[in-house]
């Protein structure tokens, strides 16, 4: 490839960072679902919510290498989309970026307001406030919030992949996919 080509699919980080913010998303949604159906106070429903945690957190430290990513060169679309299709990607995807970003600070504000260290890998993140629990409702209400609007995009994004690849057949979808 020549300096001035552009790519024809992701790098394999960006493909690889990619499909592990997805595994780790089903973690996250997996657990604060699992979490729900245990008795509250037993043991596995606090192991699981601490898994929930523990991957939104990866999830956190992660954008930022995949926001990095977004400044090299893109691979095109091929054949290009339309501009309202184009605006639509870059919406929804800005929208993820902001799930991605402010839940996991939502949740650590939520614990700080509820007096709780936030855990990562054996390390405490420090406590940004002071307890308050009408905070904490607040920072609960949004971090819902928007962890349920996650679903949605997500749902959102995977549908329109599988569309470009099944009905409009270009290349959106086979630029992220890992090679064969």
């Amino acid at each position: 490839m020549t300096r001035h080509s552009t790519p024809q699919r992701y790098t394999k980080l960006s493909i690889t960072l990619h499909w592990l913010m997805l595994a780790l998303f089903v973690g996250v949604y997996g657990c604060i679902e699992i979490k729900g159906l245990l008795p509250r106070g037993g043991h596995l429903r606090t192991l699981f919510l601490g898994l929930h945690g523990l991957f939104g957190l990866s999830i956190f430290a992660l954008v930022w290498v995949r926001l990095l990513g977004r400044l090299a060169p893109r691979p095109p679309i091929t054949p290009a989309l339309p501009a309202w299709q184009a605006g639509a990607s870059h919406l929804i995807h800005l929208l993820l970026y902001v799930v991605m970003i402010a839940t996991p600070v939502l949740a650590w504000l939520l614990l700080s307001a509820e007096g709780k260290p936030m855990p990562y890998f054996g390390f405490f993140l420090p406590t940004p406030i002071e307890v308050d629990p009408a905070l904490t409702r607040q920072f609960k209400h949004w971090h819902e919030l928007l962890g349920n609007a996650g679903y949605w995009l997500i749902a959102v994004h995977a549908a329109a992949g599988l569309f470009h690849h099944y009905w409009v057949r270009d290349n959106t979808l086979i630029r992220i996919l890992p090679r064969r």
